[in-house]
């Protein structure tokens, strides 16, 4: 089952992932929210449309902006919809 892991914690684990130019995307419901807090933080991809981020704090550190959401995808990315993906040394282990 494909987990999430930053400084040595699952921030997140699902059966449900999609992968995406290889990314996991999580389901909303399969991360641990008490790590996450939204950040002002957004990007677009030109096909996926706009993305916003997450700031990961684990054991009193912080990982700003080290998840990212669709919550409003272009049609072409609707599978990402409420998922969540992750970059900046967190670790995706599918086991």
């Amino acid at each position: 089952m494909p987990r999430a892991i930053w400084n040595g914690v699952v921030v997140a684990e699902s059966d449900d992932t999609v992968i995406v130019e290889g990314n996991h995307y999580f389901p909303l419901a399969d991360i641990k929210r008490e790590y996450f807090a939204e950040t002002t933080h957004s990007s677009i991809c030109s096909w996926k449309g706009r993305a916003g981020y997450y700031t990961l704090t684990v054991n009193g550190k912080e990982n700003p902006n080290a998840a990212w959401i669709y919550r409003n995808p272009k049609p072409a990315a609707a599978e990402m919809k409420d998922r969540v993906a992750f970059w900046h040394g967190v670790r995706v282990e599918d086991e």
